[in-house]
């Protein structure tokens, strides 16, 4: 009987992981297997190798590039984690009707009607030169040049980041805000805990799971951007995702696996570490 389930059970899940296999599993290994290759310029040479490894961990552009990624996750990850606490709070606690909190949680998606390059590019005529925001500081008396910063930076890359993936960080946070039990927080403030107080010791505790499940959702979606960089720096910057996405155009494909499995085995050491922190198995 029990042989009989659990043959029963691996017919059940065959279907799954033979998706799993080709379109996950397969994929991957092929990666792997072509970072090992060799390449000139003119072809590539299905013979193993390290020298792509070797040629990657070698150049300080490579420690240059991973340094400026963590450092547009880092602070992107900040910036997205404020406002979609806030945005989530203001959602699950002040609003008591549900039709209203529907109602604004869909406003918050109607970024995501259009697609990422739109929504990427319409900040450049408002950060230009002479865009709308340098026009209206210069009209205000606040500033007497255009700001050269607000677009083509750091600055404007990171907003974009934010602009873009905020919503990931809102709706983890929000469904476990959701789950929340009312009843505890009326016990904090029945023990004369103030609002603050509330936050920090029952409400904060109590969403990790959903600001875990939002951090890797925006962890790994900075990670691997590279469309962004590219358009918001005006190509002046650089991210793992570019020195990828420039090795493909110059058709030095073992080159590029190598450095995105590097990337992949940093981006699982990164949700490791944060799966450490909190158990989201009881948010899936």
């Amino acid at each position: 009987m029990l042989k009989n389930r659990h043959v029963t059970g691996w017919l059940q899940a065959a279907p799954l992981s033979l998706i799993l296999a080709g379109f996950l599993i397969l994929p991957i290994a092929t990666i792997v297997t072509v970072s090992f290759w060799q390449a000139t310029e003119f072809s590539i040479i299905p013979a193993f190798s390290m020298e792509n490894y070797a040629f990657l961990f070698g150049s300080d552009v490579t420690y240059r590039v991973f340094l400026a990624t963590f450092k547009y996750a880092a602070i992107t990850w900040a910036l997205t984690l404020l406002i979609g606490f806030t945005v989530a709070y203001y959602l699950a606690f002040h609003i008591r009707s549900q039709t209203v909190q529907i109602a604004l949680f869909l406003l918050c998606t109607i970024p995501f009607w259009t697609s990422n390059i739109i929504r990427m590019i319409s900040w450049i005529p408002f950060l230009g030169r002479n865009g709308i925001a340098n026009s209206t500081l210069i009209d205000l008396g606040l500033i007497d040049a255009p700001l050269e910063w607000l677009l083509y930076s750091d600055f404007s890359v990171i907003l974009a980041f934010v602009h873009l993936y905020t919503l990931f960080m809102v709706v983890p946070i929000f469904n476990t805000m959701m789950r929340i039990d009312r009843s505890l927080i009326e016990a904090a403030y029945d023990n004369g805990a103030s609002g603050w107080q509330t936050l920090v010791h029952v409400i904060v505790p109590l969403t990790k799971p959903g600001i875990m499940i939002g951090t890797i959702f925006v962890l790994t979606l900075v990670m691997g951007d590279f469309i962004t960089v590219r358009f918001m720096s005006g190509s002046q910057k650089a991210n793992v995702g570019r020195l990828i996405s420039n090795d493909i155009s110059l058709l030095q494909y073992p080159s590029a696996a190598a450095t995105a499995v590097v990337l992949l085995c940093t981006v699982l050491i990164v949700i490791g570490i944060l799966l450490r922190f909190v158990d989201i198995r009881k948010e899936l």
